[in-house]
């Protein structure tokens, strides 16, 4: 964490950016207050990039455009109704919001919209003390009324009133709490937590887009496994993701199947770190991470006790990959999200094949071409599905993998595996043939490339006498 002095100076440093000082003169000019709010003055002492920079004024809405309509390059009122007002100044984006003083319906989260006119009162309504505080300009004094500066020490995470009150105006502040164990490397203090607890149901009057939104936030924080297990601790996990406390199976004395919850929070972490050290420098890949935290929610509905007590998952890839597209998609994820998570979770299991006996070289084009433009992740979310405690058999299961990686490589140096195609187009079957476009051209066209698969390259001709030959014998 950064020394008090140290972050002062940071927030000095930016609050002279010309585009931030020109707004604070003009504001100053008018009469006017100003002060940066939120998340950079709290991350300025976390030593982390000041990005997204909201401001806050006495100001309202009106009053801000008659500031920045002589500054800005242009301008946008589209939330107007809550008080903010956009602007682009030298090429900056800025957003500035009127001190807002906000009463709940307790009945949604959607509050009556309630300007303020003091600086304190706006940040005590705010989520929780340590994003409470502001640096007024051009002053470039900080504002701390709730004691986030004490919060951000001690790396406690409490709001700035009761818990009670602030859970029960704003739900999602729940959601955030468990975004910000992870983000941020915080704790719950044992009042917000209590409150929590005792509160998660109330986790249903928030919209479905606003619980995506947090859930993702969560996931593309370093290490999510805190958040994730305060999710499932707290209840709300059984709202807002009810698969993963069902992981949660019952292990028998003889310990006949590992902790699936357990498993699944481990893979995640070790998909994150590998992700890490394959694409560094890249954004966090969210479909790799629901992936390998969903990877197995199959299992609860799959799971057998065979003789001798011995316990089985059959098929819980395919089971899982349905599970996951359902509540992906009640989660209101895109369709291109959803269909890569879930044909990941259904393809999760299929190297493990290639530790039982050698794979033909088609096998491992098939591999290849099932995975299409999944494959790095699919490597990445295989190989952190070993979470093995014996060495011999992650070291065996590691080895394994490195070879067929290898013969990917190799193959793909041959032929790139990535765009195979039949020897044949639909055209040339369709003339070959004497087809007209329907049906039938589509299945010579899968038998074509099966065949491309198992035998590489073939040729026009040779692919053609055996076209031939297979629509004979049909």
């Amino acid at each position: 964490m950064e020394s008090v002095a140290s972050a002062i100076q940071r927030l000095s440093d930016l609050a002279e950016s010309p585009h931030i000082a020109r707004l604070a003169a003009a504001f100053a000019a008018q009469g006017f207050e100003l002060a940066l709010v939120g998340g950079p003055v709290r991350d300025a002492f976390l030593d982390r990039p000041l990005n997204d920079l909201d401001f806050t004024t006495n100001a309202r809405p009106d009053e801000i455009l008659r500031v920045v309509k002589p500054i800005s390059d242009t301008h946008w009122d589209i939330g107007r109704a809550f008080g903010t007002i956009g602007a682009l100044i030298d090429g900056h984006t800025v957003e500035i919001t009127t001190y807002r003083s906000d009463a709940y319906d307790g009945e949604t989260r959607k509050p009556v919209v309630d300007f303020g006119d003091s600086l304190e009162g706006d940040l005590v309504r705010r989520d929780f003390t340590v994003n409470a505080m502001a640096l007024r300009l051009p002053q470039k004094q900080l504002v701390d009324p709730s004691g986030g500066l004490e919060d951000l020490v001690a790396r406690r995470l409490t709001t700035p009133g009761t818990p009670e009150h602030s859970f029960g105006d704003d739900p999602l502040r729940m959601l955030r709490a468990a975004r910000f164990t992870s983000q941020l490397g915080f704790a719950l203090d044992e009042q917000t937590r209590s409150a929590l607890f005792a509160l998660a149901d109330r986790i249903s009057i928030i919209s479905v887009e606003r619980i995506n939104d947090e859930i993702s936030k969560l996931l593309c924080s370093p290490s999510p496994r805190e958040g994730l297990q305060l999710l499932v601790d707290s209840g709300l996990a059984a709202i807002v993701l009810p698969e993963l406390p069902a992981l949660r199976l019952e292990i028998d004395e003889h310990h006949h199947h590992k902790d699936v919850y357990e498993h699944s929070l481990t893979v995640l972490d070790q998909a994150i770190e590998l992700e890490t050290e394959r694409n560094p420098g890249e954004a966090p890949d969210l479909i790799l991470r629901l992936a390998a935290l969903l990877h197995d929610i199959g299992k609860p509905a799959t799971k057998r006790t065979e003789a001798g007590g011995v316990v089985t998952f059959h098929h819980h890839d395919v089971v899982g990959s349905k599970l996951a597209k359902k509540r992906l998609r009640e989660l209101r994820y895109d369709n291109e999200t959803i269909a890569d998570v879930s044909r990941l979770i259904e393809l999760h299991l299929r190297f493990f094949g290639y530790t039982e006996g050698a794979w033909t070289d088609s096998a491992v084009r098939r591999y290849v071409r099932d995975a299409g433009p999944l494959l790095e992740r699919l490597h990445i979310l295989t190989r952190a599905d070993v979470t093995t405690r014996n060495r011999r058999k992650a070291d065996r299961l590691s080895f394994a993998y490195d070879d067929l990686e290898e013969r990917i490589v190799t193959l793909g140096l041959e032929e790139e595996l990535a765009a195979i195609r039949p020897d044949l187009d639909g055209e040339q079957i369709m003339e070959i043939l004497s087809l007209p476009p329907g049906r039938e051209v589509g299945e010579a066209y899968r038998f074509l490339l099966e065949l491309r698969l198992e035998e590489g390259p073939l040729g026009v001709d040779l692919a053609a006498e055996r076209l031939r030959a297979w629509w004979e014998s049909r």
